[in-house]
C-alpha cells in the first residue's frame, strides 16, 4: 500500500462571494488567520485537469508539503506527502503513472489565498469549517487575477448540517458558486458541463462509444485508488468498468473489425485477470471476517489465523497486481481503450442495438430453461455469466430503446445481485473446504466446520429465491426485447426446469 502522510475525504459545498463579503456570526469558534501559497503542476497539455486532478505544492509558514486531490464520487480525497519543493516523491507520482503515460510534469500557476474562517461546532465534534478565501494568481510577485470564494467543508455534520449553514451564508450574500478548484478557475480549466447525450436515433456505434468513453473514464478515476489500496471499493470499482468494457465490446462486436476488436477484448481480460484476484480475496475476507466475529472465542482464535494466511495470499496478489499496472502493457491498453472510444476500427455490419440486447436475453433464457436453479453451482455460474451480459447489452439499448430497457436492468440486477451472492457463498466454502484438510488442529476444523455449514445455508436461500426473481426477469425480457426475437424467428420458452415452471 502506497502510504500519505496524511489522508482527508473532503466533502465541502462552494459558494461564490462579492470582495466585500464577511462572514455573519454563526455561533463557532474563529479559526486563525492563514496565508497559503500553493504552486500548482501539470503537464503540457493539462492531462491531471482534464481528469479533475489537482497537483501543489502548498507552503504556509515556510513549511512545505505535496498535495495530491482525487475525485471520489461527489467529494475529493486529498492526500498529503512530504517533500521538498523539486519534484514530487515518487510514491506521488506512481499514483499518478496511468494518468501522466511519461509526460513530464511543470508548474502551471502560482496562488497565494488569505484565509479566514469560523469552526461550527463544539471541541469534541465539529460539524464543520466555513472558510473564506480572497485568492490572487500570481506571475512573479504580481498579481494577474484574483476571486473570493466561500467554502463549507464538512467534519462530523452530516449533509442536512451544511444546507442549514449554507442557508445563513445565502441569506448573507453568498451565491451559487464555481465547483471547480480554484486554480481551474482561475485558468479556464475543467469544464463541469457534462457531454452532450447521444440522442436515441443516433447510429449503434456512437451509443457504444458513448459508452467506452463513459467506463474507459472511470478506469481511470478509480485508477490512482487502486494503486493507492486504503479503500477496496476502489479496485472494485475499477474491476467493474474493465469488465463492463469488455462485455460492451463482446457484445458489439459484429459492428469491429474481428482482428482488432478480438486483441483489444484479449487485452482488457489480461488487465481483469490481474484486478480480480485482489478483488476476490477482498470479499472473501470481509465476509469470514464478519463471520468470525460471531464464533466462540475459542473458535475465533483458530478463524483468525485464518484471515492471517489469506492476508499474506492477498499482499502477494496485489504487488502482481501493482507490477501490472506500473507495465508498458497496461499504458498501451489505455491508448487502444481510449482510441476504441473515439475512432474505432469499424466494420461494414449493419445491426441494432435491440437485436444484440435480444440476442445475448435469448441465450439467457435459453440457459436457464436448459439447467434450471436446481442445477450445480458451476451451471449456476454460467447462468450468472449469461445474466451479466444481457445485462451489458441492455445497457447499451437503454438510451434508444428507453424506459422498457431500464425496467429490464432493474430485474437484471437483482437476478444478478442474487446468483452473484451464490457465487461468493460456493467459492468460500469451496476455499474452505481446501483449508479444513490442511487444519493443524481440532479446533480450527471445528470453526471451519462452522463457516462452510453458513456457506451452505446462503446457497440454499439464494437458489429458493431465484425462481422468483428469475419469473420477473424473464417477462420483462420478453417484453423488452419481443421484436428482436420474433424477426429472429424464435418465441417465448418455457421457464426453467424443476424450480422454475412459469
Amino acid at each position: 500500500m502506497i502510504r500519505a502522510h496524511k489522508e482527508t475525504l473532503e466533502r465541502e459545498i462552494k459558494l461564490g462571494v462579492d470582495r466585500g463579503f464577511a462572514l455573519p456570526r454563526l455561533g463557532g469558534k474563529a479559526l486563525p488567520p492563514r496565508v497559503l501559497t500553493s504552486i500548482y503542476y501539470d503537464t503540457d497539455n493539462y492531462r491531471l485537469a482534464q481528469a479533475h486532478i489537482t497537483l501543489r505544492y502548498r507552503i504556509e509558514a515556510a513549511k512545505g508539503s505535496w498535495q495530491l486531490k482525487l475525485p471520489r464520487d461527489s467529494a475529493r480525497l486529498e492526500l498529503e506527502f512530504s517533500g521538498d519543493r523539486r519534484g514530487p516523491p515518487e510514491s506521488l507520482r506512481t499514483l499518478l503513472f496511468a494518468h501522466l503515460r511519461g509526460h513530464p510534469l511543470r508548474p502551471i500557476a502560482t496562488l497565494r489565498a488569505r484565509r479566514t474562517g469560523t469552526r461550527i461546532g463544539g471541541t469534541r465534534r465539529p460539524l464543520a469549517d466555513v472558510v473564506l478565501d480572497s485568492v490572487d494568481s500570481l506571475e512573479g510577485r504580481r498579481v494577474v487575477d484574483r476571486l473570493h470564494e466561500l467554502e463549507v467543508e464538512r467534519l462530523a455534520g452530516d449533509e442536512k448540517d451544511l444546507r442549514r449553514i449554507e442557508q445563513v451564508l445565502r441569506a448573507a450574500g453568498a451565491v451559487d458558486g464555481d465547483p471547480r478548484p480554484k486554480v481551474f478557475q482561475l485558468l479556464g480549466l475543467g469544464s463541469t458541463a457534462a457531454p452532450d447525450p447521444v440522442p436515441p436515433s443516433a447510429q449503434p456505434i456512437e451509443h457504444i462509444k458513448a459508452a467506452l468513453r463513459t467506463h474507459v473514464q472511470l478506469l481511470l478515476t478509480h485508477d490512482p485508488g487502486t494503486r493507492l489500496g486504503s479503500d477496496p471499493e476502489e479496485l472494485h470499482k475499477m474491476r467493474v468498468a474493465t469488465r463492463r468494457l469488455r462485455a460492451y465490446l463482446r457484445a458489439a462486436h459484429s459492428l469491429f473489425v474481428p482482428e482488432w476488436v478480438a486483441q483489444i477484448r484479449t487485452e482488457t481480460a489480461w488487465l481483469g485477470s490481474a484486478l480480480g484476484p485482489v478483488r476476490d480475496l477482498d470479499v472473501l475476507l470481509a465476509h469470514l471476517r464478519e463471520a468470525c466475529a460471531t464464533l466462540r472465542p475459542s473458535e475465533r482464535r483458530a478463524c483468525e489465523r485464518l484471515l492471517e494466511r489469506l492476508e499474506a495470499e492477498r499482499t502477494a496478489a496485489r504487488a502482481a497486481l501493482l507490477q501490472t499496472l506500473e507495465s508498458d502493457r497496461y499504458l498501451l491498453l489505455l491508448e487502444r481503450l481510449e482510441t476504441a472510444a473515439q475512432e474505432p476500427v469499424v466494420s461494414d455490419t449493419i445491426v441494432s442495438l435491440m437485436d444484440i440486447a435480444g440476442a445475448e436475453f435469448k441465450k439467457l433464457r435459453r440457459a436457464v430453461k436448459v439447467s434450471g436453479f436446481d442445477a450445480s453451482d458451476a451451471k449456476l455460474h454460467e447462468i450468472r455469466i449469461k445474466g451479466k451480459r444481457a445485462r451489458y447489452a441492455a445497457e447499451l439499448a437503454q438510451t434508444s430503446v428507453g424506459k422498457p430497457a431500464a425496467r429490464f436492468l432493474l430485474h437484471a440486477k437483482a437476478f444478478q445481485d442474487l446468483l452473484g451472492e451464490h457465487h461468493d457463498a460456493a467459492v468460500t466454502e469451496q476455499r474452505l473446504r481446501t483449508l479444513i484438510r490442511s487444519a493443524r488442529n481440532g479446533m480450527a476444523a471445528v470453526a471451519l466446520g462452522r463457516l462452510i455449514e453458513r456457506q451452505f445455508e446462503r446457497r440454499r436461500r439464494v437458489r429458493k429465491a431465484l425462481p422468483t426473481v428469475w419469473r420477473k426477469l424473464k417477462k420483462q425480457g420478453e417484453a423488452t426485447w419481443h421484436r428482436s426475437m420474433e424477426s429472429s424467428g424464435t418465441g417465448p420458452e418455457e421457464g426453467a426446469r424443476g424450480s422454475d415452471r412459469s
